[in-house]
């Protein structure tokens, strides 16, 4: 797991999914970040292109096809067409994917053309994603703080007290100092039932006086409260 790397000071720096413009937010992505002390720095998007990749030459010879739940998602009409009959088997990443499309036996591997260059895998079929706008956003984590650019972008997470009108209450500080929220997503938590964690975005960075202010106001409503970090918008 990338977070752990990180974590355990293999690597400095890690790069994960967050989102993707097809199929939304990466779940696993933000579970991790309610439990790790690490840090966003920065953020990339990326167009993403799936390939299907096989040591064999013909679609009929393909029985499995592995790759990452999410890929599967966004290759959902093309796998139909072409594979109806394949079984499809999750990996935890589309590198591990390739490396079992490798053992052949009818196996096959939706992943990059990077990963059939390393693997040395046949590009079967190009391009199989369903949506030729699909792009995923990609945050750097490592224990670093980013510096404060003239553009930057506060991530948080945090759950609140059970009473009624707290969402409402809590976004008002924000549109009280004029910040401009760009994204909240919610998670359900893995301790209590039908209780949530809210991820959310804003512009600014967690150094300016409004943007201080708006979480200091947010935080006191709040059963948890984390700053995921402060870091140049990318786009």
């Amino acid at each position: 797991d990338v977070f752990t790397e990180v974590e355990r000071g293999r690597v400095d720096y890690g790069v994960v999914p967050i989102e993707n413009s097809i199929e939304g937010a990466v779940n696993h992505t933000l579970d991790m970040f309610i439990e790790s002390e690490l840090r966003i720095c920065s953020e990339i998007y990326l167009p993403i292109r799936h390939h299907l990749l096989s040591k064999y030459k013909e679609l009929s010879s393909i029985k499995q096809v592995y790759s990452h739940q999410q890929v599967f998602a966004q290759c959902r009409m093309w796998l139909e067409k072409n594979l109806p009959n394949a079984k499809l088997i999750s990996c935890a990443s589309t590198t591990q994917a390739a490396l079992v499309a490798t053992l052949g036996k009818g196996k096959a591997a939706i992943a990059s053309k990077l990963a059939a260059e390393e693997y040395r895998l046949r590009i079967l079929a190009r391009s199989i994603e369903d949506s030729s706008h699909n792009v995923t956003r990609f945050l750097i984590i490592g224990e670093q703080e980013a510096k404060p650019s003239k553009n930057d972008k506060t991530s948080i997470v945090f759950s609140l007290k059970d009473k009624v009108g707290v969402l409402h209450d809590a976004l008002v500080p924000f549109k009280k100092n004029g910040i401009n929220l760009t994204k909240i997503e919610s998670r359900p938590s893995k301790r209590r039932a039908w209780k949530y964690y809210f991820f959310l975005d804003l512009e600014g960075h967690v150094k300016t006086k409004k943007v201080r202010q708006a979480l200091r106001k947010l935080e006191k409503g709040c059963k948890f409260f984390k700053i995921l970090g402060s870091y140049p918008v990318n786009r």
